[in-house]
């Protein structure tokens, strides 16, 4: 094949600067945030939507995989090559150069082109008092819309349910082997790809173009399903076929230009309450209850075991202190830094890998604790702590719950202050990647990491983990943190120098289908999963010759799923 023409069809089309071949500039497009890497021809980052399109004509005219991507902040590795064992080229696609957002029914609903973002929908949202579908975790580190209706990502938020719609404008390969371009959005825009991808981009359309539609712009199930607390399935997870939906579900089978989504009313008022126990029954009663008998559900409530906590204060705490002194925009930045960082100390052999890692590492220690005391005094007393966020009327309902409960429950609770419920919900989250940061420093000493997204049936009461001796004598160190009301649990594990990881996983998952858990959970299959029947036929349906992302979900990366 001719690279160097096919190369000189993308310099001309959208610049030569947004075509990237050196191998030191394509790493942080082709290696994973936190897994897998694997090689492209080429990275392109296109600044129209018509660009994206004709970039697709050459990538199937030549045959050449394509990879969407927009800010490669997946956990699974999904939105990068994995391997060097594709049958065609790969040209990884990357979309963050536009990001723009239409507010559209009065804030009610809007439409986020291929690489906004979470925050960029936050702060458009916020005069109009309203919130878009994730507002921590994935908006904190740049994540952008697409890439969680593409993922059904789940999050914290218990009263929203996975990102969903059914309401998208995507392309994707016919059978056939055309390019097709499928206007989903419910907006008339033209007739002809270039035309629909021009009008939408410039906002060429008006009120009038809007049309009334019955598809849907978020899941509207998800709040019962949630309270159904004696059901045998999990609330959520990534298979579930009632949320695979052309770009909902689609894990880059298709290239998303834009979405459709539906936004929420920002409460009133908002009350964090902290409570601890040591005894996993008391929180499993408390779930029963308040997803069966308060009015209001809860907005959030994450879970952290006394292990993750302590984990996070040591070694999430540089990650804590950058987002509460420069603030989630910066977060990016920061990890597009640490990235370049790594890759310099790579060839400087006088530097350790993951010299970035290390030196935050350092550093952190130079500043005092950054926890309030009555957290810490928490986790002195308690193994298991859960961080419940209550809205408008919830609050009296959980303020009198909680004061009757714990005079005849072990544990307790607190409500958190302005300043406590920042950073419970801020410690919470940065522990996501304290086990991370743990494996790095500790890598000569320890075995292999795995990070396993669970989600267990409404009805499991045995929702905290007791691994059978001989599994557990093989680890090094166990995290647990997790979203309690939707059962959903994170399960960090570092195993011991010389266990085999993949083996280990395999039992592991074993126990979880026996106990009628789904996995993953919110985080999708990406390169580490297997997927299930379901979704493998969804896959195959979108992308019939195989084109956009093949092997994902450990299925064929060759032409035509041979």
């Amino acid at each position: 094949m001719n690279y160097p023409n096919i190369l000189k069809k993308f310099k001309k089309l959208i610049g030569v600067q947004f075509v990237i071949t050196k191998e030191w500039n394509k790493l942080p497009h082709t290696k994973g945030w936190r897994y897998g890497v694997g090689n492209a021809l080429a990275v392109l980052k296109p600044g129209k939507l018509t660009e994206i399109w004709k970039t697709l004509e050459i990538c199937v005219k030549h045959d050449l995989i394509v990879i969407m991507q927009a800010a490669n902040t997946g956990l699974t590795g999904g939105s990068t090559p994995f391997g060097s064992d594709y049958d065609r080229p790969i040209v990884i696609i990357n979309t963050m150069r536009i990001k723009d957002i239409h507010i559209i029914k009065e804030g009610n609903q809007i439409v986020g082109l291929t690489g906004s973002t979470l925050y960029g929908l936050e702060k458009k949202l916020k005069p109009y008092g309203r919130e878009p579908h994730s507002i921590i975790g994935s908006t904190s580190i740049g994540a952008s819309i697409i890439g969680g209706i593409c993922n059904n990502a789940g999050g914290s938020l218990v009263q929203r349910g996975p990102s969903y719609t059914e309401m998208a404008l995507y392309a994707r390969i016919s059978k056939t082997g055309n390019l097709e371009l499928v206007n989903e959005l419910g907006i008339n825009l033209g007739s002809n790809p270039e035309e629909i991808l021009d009008n939408l981009q410039n906002q060429n359309y008006d009120e009038s173009d809007i049309h009334e539609t019955d598809q849907l712009g978020s899941d509207n199930k998800y709040s019962e399903i949630v309270r159904e607390i004696d059901k045998s399935t999990p609330a959520r997870y990534n298979s579930d076929s009632r949320l695979l939906y052309g770009a909902s579900g689609s894990a880059g089978k298709i290239a998303v230009f834009a979405v459709r989504l539906d936004t929420y009313i920002s409460p009133t008022e908002n009350k964090v309450f902290y409570v601890g126990t040591n005894n996993p029954d008391v929180f499993w009663k408390i779930r029963r209850d308040i997803l069966s008998k308060f009015k209001t559900l809860p907005t959030l409530g994450d879970y952290l075991h006394r292990d993750c906590y302590d984990a996070a204060k040591k070694y999430s705490k540089d990650t804590f202190l950058v987002i509460e002194r420069l603030g989630t925009t910066f977060l990016p930045t920061l990890f597009e830094l640490k990235r370049r960082v790594d890759i310099i100390a790579k060839k400087l052999k006088i530097l350790p890998d993951n010299f970035s890692d290390r030196l935050m590492q350092f550093l952190s220690k130079l500043f005092p604790n950054h926890l309030p005391k009555r957290m810490d005094n928490f986790r002195d007393l308690y193994e298991h702590h859960w961080i419940i966020e209550m809205s408008d009327g919830g609050i009296n309902e959980a303020r009198n719950y909680f004061s009757k409960f714990f005079k005849n429950n072990d544990g307790g609770f607190f409500e958190c202050n302005d300043f406590e419920s920042k950073k419970a919900s801020l410690h919470r989250f940065v522990s996501a990647s304290a086990i991370g940061r743990y494996h790095i420093l500790n890598s000569k000493t320890h075995g292999e990491m795995m990070s396993l997204d669970i989600a267990f049936p409404r009805n499991e009461k045995n929702w905290f983990e007791k691994l059978p001796k001989d599994i557990d004598d093989m680890l090094e160190m166990k995290l647990y943190y997790g979203h309690l009301f939707c059962h959903v649990l994170h399960q960090n594990y570092i195993v011991k120098k010389g266990i085999d990881g993949e083996k280990l996983k395999k039992k592991l998952l074993k126990l979880y289908d026996k106990r009628g858990a789904e996995y993953p959970a919110e985080h999708n299959v990406g390169h580490e999963y297997s997927a299930k029947p379901s979704l493998k036929k969804f896959y195959r349906e979108l992308d019939p010759t195989n084109g956009f992302n093949p092997g994902i979900g450990r299925t064929s990366k060759n032409k035509n799923w041979v």
